[in-house]
């Protein structure tokens, strides 16, 4: 997790600290993702709420890709020492806890009467099913990630200790799809819950 976090902070240093007008070709292919994320999440927030929230969107997508995708490295997930974060619960908590509190941030920042009148709405004995979920978001995104990498790793190594050669290769294939789905999956969910919870923000 510290290499990839050091290793996104080295390449995002590297890139920011010399931008051109006329980009080369590694500054080009950042901006072009980077556009591709922005374009994503304007579909979900509209442009202006997600340029607002694209820094933690943004970064929160290339961390759980990234994580993901390390447990493709050759040795990765072999061992309790070495795997994916995301296939670490601690991780997925961490994320999802992370979350939460942007989620709560958000809404606050619209005014606290807004923030605690969604809580009511429409009746206000909807008030401790509401409360429930709100809570309900964090946990459910936290087990949806940690349980599809920590599933996949482990079907990958019992294959392999089956079928050494072939079988895992095709887990592997199928992983460099599923890794991004879920990283795809997580920040979808999270876009669509600040979208609720700023829906009264002009």
């Amino acid at each position: 997790m510290w290499i990839i976090i050091a290793a996104v902070a080295l390449i995002s240093f590297i890139v920011t600290r010399n931008l051109k007008e006329r980009p080369g070709k590694f500054q080009n292919m950042i901006e072009m993702a980077l556009e591709y994320l922005e374009n994503f999440f304007s579909g979900i927030l509209g442009r202006e709420k997600a340029r607002k929230y694209f820094t933690f969107l943004g970064s929160l997508f290339i961390f759980i890709i990234l994580a993901n995708y390390s447990g493709i490295i050759p040795g990765v997930g072999l061992t309790d020492y070495v795997k994916a974060p995301t296939a670490s619960l601690s991780v997925t908590a961490g994320l999802g806890l992370v979350t939460f509190v942007m989620l709560q941030a958000a809404g606050l920042r619209i005014g606290v009467k807004h923030y605690f009148r969604r809580f009511v709405k429409p009746m206000f004995f909807m008030l401790p099913l509401l409360v429930l979920d709100e809570i309900i978001k964090p946990v459910s995104l936290a087990l949806r990630l940690f349980g599809n990498v920590f599933g996949e790793e482990t079907v990958t190594e019992q294959l392999y200790k089956l079928l050494p050669v072939g079988a895992p290769i095709i887990m592997l294939v199928l992983s460099l799809l599923f890794c991004a789905i879920q990283a795809v999956v997580f920040t979808m969910l999270t876009s669509i819950y600040l979208d609720e919870v700023t829906e009264t923000e002009e």
